[in-house]
Parts: C-alpha cells; structure tokens; sequence
C-alpha cells in the first residue's frame, strides 16, 4: 500500500478518474481541505472510497476570509480527525499586510490541535523561520511538515524536533528537494503528491494520483533502497503517528488489513 498524506481531492476535475487510481494502486489519500466548501467537497468524495481521509484547515492563502469569524471554525475543526492544510505562505502571498490575519488563523487552529491533541499538516513556504519560532509556543502531539523547500539550517533545527515531512513532486527535478529527501531520517519520511496542483505548477499539466508511484520510485533511488521498502517504511510511520488516536481508528484498521493483504 501506498500513502499519499498531502493532496487535494476536491481540485480534481475528474474525481471518479482519480479515485479509480487510487483505488487501482491502493493509495491510502489524505485529503487536505482548504477551506470550508473544499472540507465539505472532500467528505463528499470520501463517501465514495474508504482510502480517502478527508481533513479540514484554512489554507493561509484563504485566511483574510476567515480571520474575523474564527468561531464559525470550531465545530467543524471538532469533527476533523487532522488539521490541514494550514500555515503561513510568505512567498506565494506578497502583499504583506495579509500575514497577520495568516497568524491569527493558524494560531487558533494550533490552539485547537493543542488542546484536542490533533495531527497538524503545515504550509511553510517562505515563513519557514516565523514556523520553527512559532512551533514552540504549543504542545503539539505530531506534527508534518508539507511539502518543505527552505533553508537547510531550519529544516535540521525542525527535524531535531521530531517533526515528520512529506516529500512531493518536486523530488523529480529539485536538487534541493532531492537533497532534503536524502537528508531526513525515514522514520521520520512521509510521501505526498500535493495533486492535482503541485504537477500542474511544475510542469503546466496537472498531476494525477498515480505519480505517487514515482515519488516513492525516486525516493528509493535517492535512498538506495527498493521502492516497496520506501512504501514500507512510510506505511509504519504513519501507522506509528495515529497509533494512539481514537479519531482514527478506522484508519488504523484499514491500513492494518491493506498491509496484511487481507
């Protein structure tokens, strides 16, 4: 079995072809939301297949919609089993009076996170220094780091914390994030796709599940171990991070029959 732990299932045009992949290749799919239309297209493509976990946060390209009705969040950040995506985007988002409405949003989905003892799924991109300041102000059962592309010298302070990180697409062209890939320790690796959109930026054409495959393929190759052995150790890391959450014990039970073959 294969885990995609960062995508965006409510972004496919053709939900039924990508599910279908992911059905076919058995994708385990963790389906980062957006907002809360995204949270709610993501539960309805979950009912459709098993190997979807859909998720909500708000993305902090959407936080100035949310920053001033945050209590409108919290039975929904209640149902969720995750948080994500959710975090601060200091490259994509120039217009600088925005980041502190993205502080503000993403401070109270940590606090609920804290307080629930939830699994957070992070944007860092550019706002990788303000993220590691940040980290240390909550008490934060586990948390992943999506798709990191900053400095080096952060991304090992981030790792001596225990943090997990999910290496994307761009292992297949980023010398940077090949070495990052190289670099974190594989009980702490998790593998994603970020599709449909991650391929599309790259490369014009948007992604579909199935290039998970070459992520694994490339992280194998990078690591000088077997693809499945990548899967495997990637399978047991997530295994080990919802080990002890009753909120996914469904998850649990289906990863633990997808791996017994049964």
């Amino acid at each position: 079995m294969f885990i995609d732990a960062h995508a965006h299932m409510d972004r496919y045009e053709d939900t039924r072809q990508a599910l279908r992949e992911i059905v076919e290749h058995r994708i385990f799919t963790v389906s980062n939301s957006m907002d809360l239309n995204s949270y709610r297209r993501n539960q309805k493509i979950a009912q459709m297949s098993e190997l979807v976990l859909p998720i909500f946060g708000v993305h902090p390209w959407h936080a100035p919609e949310y920053v001033d009705r945050l209590s409108e969040l919290d039975r929904t950040i209640e149902q969720s089993p995750m948080l994500g995506e959710i975090g601060l985007d200091h490259h994509f988002v120039k217009d600088s009076s925005q980041y502190e409405a993205q502080l503000r949003v993403l401070d109270y989905f940590l606090r609920a996170a804290q307080q629930q003892r939830k699994i957070v799924n992070l944007h860092t991109k550019g706002a990788e220094h303000e993220i590691l300041k940040l980290l240390d102000s909550y008490d934060l059962p586990v948390v992943i780091i999506h798709w990191y592309s900053g400095p080096l010298d952060i991304f090992r302070k981030l790792l001596s914390r225990g943090l997990y990180f999910t290496i994307g697409v761009e292992v297949l062209r980023s010398d940077h994030i090949q070495a990052i890939a190289r670099e974190v320790p594989l009980a702490q690796l998790l593998t994603e796709t970020d599709n449909p959109g991650a391929s599309e930026w790259l490369t014009g054409l948007a992604g579909t599940p199935i290039l998970l495959l070459d992520v694994v393929r490339a992280i194998a190759g990078l690591r000088n171990l077997a693809s499945a052995a990548i899967a495997e150790v990637v399978h047991a890391n997530v295994m080990r991070l919802i080990a002890d959450d009753p909120r996914l014990e469904k998850t649990r039970h289906l990863l633990q029959r997808e791996s017994s073959g049964a």
